[in-house]
């Protein structure tokens, strides 16, 4: 599917303001089990691979068409979380997406072919909220995320993002 309306991109607004890869996962797949302490590392580019996700990340190549190659998150709902928690010490990058962004509602995204910087994506679905948001973020975040979780998204095309700040 692509944006409702031709010749229209539904991410125009959307700016990159921070990108992270992590090498191993600490959560996914470690229910029962207490978080593993792979890095989550601030890259200021990261190369994206059609089909495979974002070169370095704990994603890439996961397996064919994978839904969550490349994760979006919006900086706004982290701001709104680290005021409605009144939490000042924790890093976005402690919500393990991997594409922090400005300017619009990335729910928007959900079933919509887009492109960021000349990179194409389809948003898959929203990136939910887990149990582990409660330690790595505050006790109650799981819950206060749900439906602003962030966005999964399949890489339809090669290129290089940038943050834009």
């Amino acid at each position: 599917m692509t944006s409702s309306l031709p010749g229209l991109d539904p991410a125009h607004d959307l700016r990159v303001v921070g990108l992270f890869v992590s090498p191993g996962h600490n959560f996914f797949g470690r229910f029962g089990q207490p978080a593993d302490t792979n890095p989550t590392l601030t890259v200021d580019t990261v190369e994206c691979v059609k089909g495979y996700g974002l070169r370095g990340d704990r994603f890439f190549g996961y397996r064919p068409d994978y839904k969550g190659q490349a994760t979006f998150f919006a900086a706004e709902v982290w701001e709104a979380l680290c005021a409605e928690f009144k939490v000042a010490d924790r890093d976005v990058s402690v919500f393990r997406r991997n594409i922090i962004t400005r300017g619009i509602d990335l729910n928007s995204l959900i079933g919509q072919e887009f492109t960021v910087q000349g990179i194409r994506f389809v948003g898959t679905g929203e990136a939910r909220p887990c149990h582990w948001m409660d330690q790595a973020f505050a006790p109650g975040a799981e819950d206060a995320l749900k439906g602003r979780g962030g966005l999964r998204a399949r890489v339809l095309s090669d290129g290089v993002l940038r943050c834009d700040d």
